[in-house]
């Protein structure tokens, strides 16, 4: 390997990353608004949940309750009505989740000791966000429970039980987007590498210079790594980008080691490297290279790694299946150097992975385009 060649091609390749006006834009500019608006938007915390309340007791004690609710920062007493019957229109339509029915002498009954039902139904249409605004409906009713036993014998430890203390590390206030951040970095990471190798490439079929590159001295392997190289060196430049807006953006710190970090990214680049260059052997055109790497490539790895999902919740045929996707490791990873502080020691088996898979991928899809390229 003649390394005077090899530098030749790589100051090559990031002169015409300089020129191209495309380009650019997608190194630099892209993963940062991706991170932005993927970060805000790709949260499941649930806020704001419109209910219609039906209130036929209207004393003192109903109001305390839907003020239970209202005060609690999750629900907005949207639409009121007499009728128990007309709550379901309101559910149909969409335009309320859950629907509190207060039932008369809800008030008396309180006062008597006597117990009471209330009536909350929801719309199981969206049935992620009707669990988690299920969850805080239980909770608020629980506590407003508790305070009336609580006036009824006063301190409720004597009557004796089991009183729980949770505490949630890593993530105190279990706010979903400190895990989804990090993971949104992996996927702008997989995405841009593979698109930009593929197109890269491939736009150097179109225009002919892949041609004219093979018929100067310059040997394949000098090729391929000439031009990975750079491809390499604008991943790493990508994560550090997203990595600042992840820390000074969204408050999301970096607890582990950095270099071990870094060390995780350059193990999965050689997945994505790979795959880009795979791509790149079987799309004729930038926009197939693109269509393929989406369709093939990206989406099924973002379903399946357990980005969206959790691996754990799929059919045993897809858990197999993502056991052989180099994401599901690097997603493991990522997230427990960022949150965990976790070390090699605790990710060693991820890592080894990674490399293997690494050096899998790439090696097979180096020699496909060693293939085309001869």
């Amino acid at each position: 390997m003649n390394m005077l060649r090899l530098q030749a091609l790589v100051r090559k390749e990031f002169a015409q990353f300089l020129k191209d006006k495309r380009l650019l834009p997608i190194i630099f500019v892209l993963p940062i608004l991706q991170l932005t608006f993927l970060g805000f938007a790709a949260s499941l915390d649930v806020k704001n949940i419109v209910f219609v309340l039906c209130d036929m007791d209207k004393s003192s004690e109903s109001r305390e309750f839907i003020r239970s609710f209202t005060n609690s920062g999750y629900f907005t007493m949207g639409y009121t009505t007499e009728d128990d019957r007309s709550v379901r229109s309101y559910l149909d339509k969409s335009q309320a989740t859950m629907a509190v029915v207060i039932p008369p002498q809800f008030g008396a009954r309180i006062l008597r000791r006597e117990p009471v039902d209330v009536q909350v139904i929801f719309d199981g249409s969206e049935g992620n966000s009707t669990a988690i605004a299920s969850g805080y409906a239980m909770q608020i009713i629980s506590r407003y429970s508790q305070q009336v036993l609580t006036e009824i014998v006063g301190d409720v430890r004597r009557l004796g039980g089991v009183t729980t203390e949770t505490r949630a590390w890593y993530n105190p206030t279990l706010v979903s987007r400190v895990f989804m951040v990090p993971g949104v970095l992996v996927l702008i990471l997989l995405v841009t590498t593979t698109n930009l190798t593929a197109m890269a490439i491939v736009k150097e079929k179109e225009i002919g210079t892949l041609e004219q590159l093979l018929v100067t001295p310059i040997r394949p392997v000098e090729l391929i790594i000439g031009k990975l190289i750079p491809f390499t060196i604008i991943g790493l430049i990508i994560v550090t980008v997203a990595l600042l807006v992840m820390v000074f953006g969204f408050g999301i710190p970096v607890r582990g080691n950095l270099l071990l970090l870094y060390a995780f990214n350059a193990a999965f680049l050689m997945t994505s490297l790979g795959l880009g260059l795979f791509v790149s052997t079987i799309s004729k055109t930038q926009q197939q290279a693109m269509m393929v790497g989406m369709f093939f490539v990206m989406m099924p790895m973002m379903y399946i790694s357990g980005f969206v999902f959790p691996v754990e919740n799929m059919p045993v045929i897809l858990q197999w299946v993502a056991n052989a996707i180099p994401m599901k490791y690097y997603l493991v990873a990522i997230r427990s150097i960022i949150l965990k502080g976790a070390g090699l020691s605790e990710l060693w088996f991820e890592g080894l992975m990674l490399v293997v898979m690494g050096i899998g991928v790439l090696a097979a899809s180096v020699l496909r385009f060693r293939e085309k390229i001869d």
